[in-house]
């Protein structure tokens, strides 16, 4: 995975103010900043949505499991 370093984040720090304008920079980054903390957000979300799937699933996994091993005892002792 590339690695950023501060000259490149200067530079397109730079590059920004010059295309945006110094009065239009400010108002950009705030923009970025939301749609970052939204992107963040829904990520968290589907991440707690994956887990909870996947712990469901154990959970019936374990159920049956222990629903085959009862049936096995009933089996050598019936």
């Amino acid at each position: 995975m590339p690695q950023i370093g501060w000259l490149e984040i200067l530079s397109v720090v730079i590059i920004a103010i010059l295309v945006l304008g110094p009065k239009e920079f400010p108002i950009a980054l705030k923009k970025i900043g939301i749609y970052v903390g939204k992107f963040k957000n829904t990520l968290s979300n589907f991440q707690k949505e994956v887990s909870s799937a996947t712990k469901e699933i154990d959970v019936e996994k374990e159920i049956m499991s222990e629903n085959s091993e009862k049936k096995k005892d009933i089996k050598k002792n019936g």
